[in-house]
């Protein structure tokens, strides 16, 4: 039987893994599309995740969530041999998401999307539970929208 794929479920799951402390928000999202998708990668896959929070490892860039759904992506649609041009279809969709998020939030900066809060406040990881289930549902709904196309 196949499995059916919830993104309320997938938005509760990577939310849930982020507010336990399990995983930040990169971490989580690979994490979630890999299990709920049941990928067969091992859990080494959401290591390559680990550096991103918090804005690319604490710098404030990119918000990590946004980068643990272009790996999620990635781990669908990216190129595993020299010059596959399937790098196109991924790089579509990570600008696909990226234009979500920024369209939704105006920004994909952790720094602007954080400001005046303290990190790991209330305010801080209510919104990063947040953006951490948003992301992983939308990169959960790219993935079935590109995989129903087959």
């Amino acid at each position: 039987m196949e499995k059916i794929i919830d993104l309320q479920r997938i938005e509760k799951r990577a939310g849930d893994y982020y507010r336990r402390g399990d995983y930040y928000c990169s971490e989580a999202i690979v994490k979630t599309i890999k299990d709920e998708f049941e990928l067969p990668l091992p859990d080494d896959v959401i290591a390559m995740a680990s550096g991103f929070p918090v804005g690319i490892g604490g710098a404030g860039c990119t918000c990590g969530a946004i980068n643990g759904g272009v790996l999620a992506l990635g781990m669908f649609f990216g190129r595993k041999t020299e010059g596959d041009p399937c790098v196109n279809k991924v790089m579509a969709l990570a600008k696909e998401l990226h234009d979500t998020f920024k369209r939704r939030h105006k920004s994909t900066c952790c720094r602007v999307l954080t400001k005046g809060m303290e990190l790991g406040s209330e305010d801080h990881m209510k919104q990063c539970i947040a953006l951490t289930g948003e992301v992983a549902a939308e990169t959960a709904r790219l993935i079935l929208r590109e995989l129903n196309k087959k």
